[in-house]
């Protein structure tokens, strides 16, 4: 994923998990593709994701590769390191 430009639809798969994750407190390894009340992760955003290799798609899920959940880790550090600085 080195010189990958994600969209933002892509980068929104990974503020859904971030936000789960952060709610939850426990690790997020997959999100739902589509939740049966009228919400649906973009398909474009999940072909780019695969494309990456940031996730491989399973039954109704995005599970997350080990690139995936680094990418998360740092998305998540980010979050962090802007509230701390405001």
């Amino acid at each position: 994923m080195a010189s990958t430009v994600l969209s933002d639809k892509a980068l929104a798969v990974f503020a859904f998990a971030a936000y789960h994750q952060f709610t939850s407190g426990e690790k997020v390894t997959d999100v739902v593709l589509h939740d049966g009340a009228g919400h649906a992760a973009d398909p474009d955003a999940i072909k780019q994701l695969q494309d990456a290799e940031l996730v491989t798609v399973e039954n109704n899920r995005a599970v997350f590769t080990d690139a995936g959940q680094n990418f998360l880790g740092t998305v998540l550090d980010a979050l962090r390191k802007t509230a701390q600085a405001g």
